[in-house]
């Protein structure tokens, strides 16, 4: 199997729901198990080690809300749980008991997909240290700072989350629109005297950025030695 396909389990006592999910997850490239009930999921959980489970509430013997409790003892895997539409006291339940998202029946496929998604985008970025070098710039992270040629410069926290963005992908191109979503900036000049600042903060030569670059017609790349 490929190592960049994920494993989703979902556990729902109704055969329609399941295999119309299941269908449409496999069909996005996900692979998916199904269980019928909380006892069919645990024995699964025993033996393989899912990205992302699915679980109904309402299902007969024990419940989604049980069976969540049980998990997140010992598992560390995201939960999602489908729940009846106005049943609040449920979903604000299920938060409180460790399920990373919740969804309403009935749904639309595509917003589970979504929902799956935005989970996996958190839970698979990677780990960035305290302090990462970037040819002569020192980047503290926590501190927010950066110290380049004896001098030590701040960094506001918008700065740092675009740092962070492109830290965990350097050589990939951002575009604008892709830092202002970041950041939650539309304005195109906005974002340019950001990066402005940026660069001339880890460049010893800013006007001629070794590190910080513009790509022309397409937005800025960080490459990293």
């Amino acid at each position: 199997m490929n190592k960049n396909i994920f494993h989703l389990l979902v556990v729902d006592d109704d055969d329609r729901i399941r295999e119309l999910v299941k269908q449409y997850l496999e069909e996005n490239q996900f692979l998916v198990t199904t269980a019928k009930d909380a006892s069919d999921a645990k024995k699964k959980i025993e033996i393989v080690k899912f990205d992302i489970l699915i679980l109904d509430i309402m299902m007969p013997g024990q419940s989604g809300l049980d069976l969540t409790k049980d998990v997140k003892k010992n598992n560390p895997a995201p939960i999602i749980l489908l729940t009846a539409k106005g049943e609040t006291e449920d979903r604000i339940q299920g938060l409180e008991i460790g399920a990373d998202d919740y969804l309403g029946k009935p749904f639309e496929p595509k917003e589970l997909l979504l929902r799956i998604m935005n989970i996996l985008n958190k839970t698979s970025l990677p780990i960035l240290a305290e302090k990462i070098n970037i040819g002569d710039a020192l980047i503290n992270l926590k501190k927010l700072n950066i110290k380049i040629n004896n001098q030590t410069k701040k960094i506001n926290p918008q700065e740092k989350k675009v740092l962070e963005v492109m830290l965990r992908s350097p050589g990939k191109v951002f575009s604008r629109e892709d830092i202002g979503k970041v950041i939650n900036i539309s304005k195109e000049r906005t974002i340019d005297v950001m990066i402005t600042r940026l660069r001339q903060k880890i460049e010893l030569k800013p006007r001629n950025p070794k590190y910080l670059q513009t790509i022309r017609g397409s937005g800025y790349v960080l490459w990293i030695e």
